[in-house]
């Protein structure tokens, strides 16, 4: 309903702004809105609906036995461990780690990329996780390098190419043991 079916005390707001408060005024042509606020505004017809009601009537009773039905279908959860994450994939891509790399150097790139796998793969190692791919893409193959190093210095995982029909050629798995 628009604001032509308003009457002074209903409960008005703007249609296209955030304005809300209690018709005070009528004319042909204008309605005086006191918002809540406190200020007194003049408004269209066309620009003012009638507010919905502020509360709805609940009816308790109904509730709790809506509420009793749904807990009675939620499933048990098992006790033991939770479910954990077993594959962690870790993008290396350096607009994946920061914003904006156009003003560093490969060395700087190369560092930061590093850094953040050597922080993945130690995360990964004390949450226990099963295997932990590596994105490093294609290009010349020096992060694959560098990875590749950082992975012999650590006893309890190997490392292979990932999957080719899911990573292509440009990833790295490592099981954790």
């Amino acid at each position: 309903m628009t604001g032509s079916g308003l009457k002074i005390g209903d409960k008005a707001e703007t249609i296209d702004d955030n304005i809300k408060g209690e018709v005070i005024a009528i004319s042909v042509n204008e309605i005086i809105l006191m918002t809540d606020e406190g200020f007194e505004m003049p408004f269209k017809p066309e620009e003012l609906i009638k507010s919905p009601e502020d509360h709805l009537p609940i009816k308790y009773d109904e509730l709790y036995q809506a509420k009793a039905s749904e807990l009675k279908n939620v499933p048990k959860k098992q006790k033991g461990k939770p479910e954990a994450i077993q594959k962690l994939e870790v993008d290396l891509h350096i607009h994946e780690l920061i914003d904006d790399a156009r003003r560093l150097t490969n060395y700087e790139i190369l560092n930061i990329q590093m850094d953040h796998a050597k922080k993945r793969l130690e995360w990964a190692i004390q949450k226990r996780l099963k295997a932990v791919v590596f994105i490093h893409g294609v290009g010349e193959g020096v992060l694959r390098a560098e990875l590749h190093t950082l992975f012999r210095r650590y006893e309890n995982l190997e490392y292979f190419d990932a999957n080719y029909q899911t990573y292509g050629v440009g990833a790295t798995e490592v099981r954790i043991y």
